[in-house]
């Protein structure tokens, strides 16, 4: 079967003082971060053998990816449509803003929208095609795709076909899915216990 390895990046200033950032595409990786992405690195190395690096273009997922790249000595390869949930209005302000917004749901959160940005199910319609793309061309390898925590919220409802029961794994844990294309089994949550933390958090 197919590997497809999903790694959040790093811990981000944004992750760290819990705040949808105003510059989401430069945010940069703490040194907590930093370290999160070696250690795994070193995880993967020792449970699989993966091919290639894909990474989100934001700078924290680009650093977190290139990081793994270069301790597994693979090619990095970008892709831009990638990137984490487009948040709107909602820039600059704290997580929990969000709980508050009008038409925010909480049992359904992936069907709210901020304004000016993109919902949950927006986000699974713009990142399931590149997962479907990745598993079709790399067949029976093992490839690493570093993304965000909404990207993989939306990637666990895009190979599960249902949002309920989607995890969004802490900075740097991985979520493992195996698959013969086009069929995927149910992630697996590699190396740590489900401490899943709100799904908005980038």
């Amino acid at each position: 079967m197919g590997k497809l390895i999903l790694v959040r990046h790093g811990e981000s200033v944004g992750n760290r003082e819990k705040i949808f950032t105003t510059t989401p595409v430069e945010l940069a990786l703490t040194d907590i971060g930093r370290e999160q992405a070696r250690q795994a690195a070193a995880r993967i190395s020792s449970e699989f053998q993966p091919k290639l690096v894909v990474t989100s273009s934001y700078l924290r997922a680009k650093h977190t990816g290139e990081i793994i790249a270069k301790a597994l000595g693979l090619p990095l390869e970008v892709e831009h449509a990638l990137h984490e949930r487009l948040i709107g209005q909602f820039m600059g302000k704290p997580y929990e803003a969000v709980m508050e917004a009008p038409g925010y749901d909480p049992e359904r959160p992936w069907l709210w929208k901020p304004p000016g940005g993109e919902s949950f199910e927006d986000v699974r319609m713009r990142v399931g095609p590149i997962l479907d793309k990745l598993a079709s061309a790399y067949g029976e390898s093992e490839i690493v795709v570093v993304s965000h925590g909404g990207v993989m919220m939306a990637m666990w409802a895009h190979v599960t076909g249902s949002w309920e029961g989607a995890y969004v794994p802490p900075n740097c844990g991985i979520l493992l899915v195996e698959h013969r294309f086009p069929r995927y089994e149910r992630p697996r949550v590699i190396g740590s216990e489900r401490g899943d933390e709100s799904p908005i958090s980038g």
